[in-house]
């Protein structure tokens, strides 16, 4: 499985990072999410899903 954020949908709410802190990062500028890793760990999968499944503005694609 693999990860994206759109970092043109992305508005800093923090809910992939808050749902898998393993697998997002946010920036300290402004707060927008990326992956840690485009590939995701088997074990991190189901929080990937649910972040991408929680995000308001649906920035996170899953592949």
């Amino acid at each position: 499985m693999k990860v994206r954020v759109d970092s043109a949908r992305c508005q800093g709410h923090t809910l992939c990072a808050m749902t898998a802190p393993r697998a997002f990062q946010l920036s300290e500028i402004d707060g927008h999410s990326s992956p840690v890793d485009e590939d995701v760990p088997p074990d991190q999968e189901d929080q990937v899903r649910e972040a991408a499944h929680s995000c308001p503005e649906r920035a996170i694609e899953i592949f």
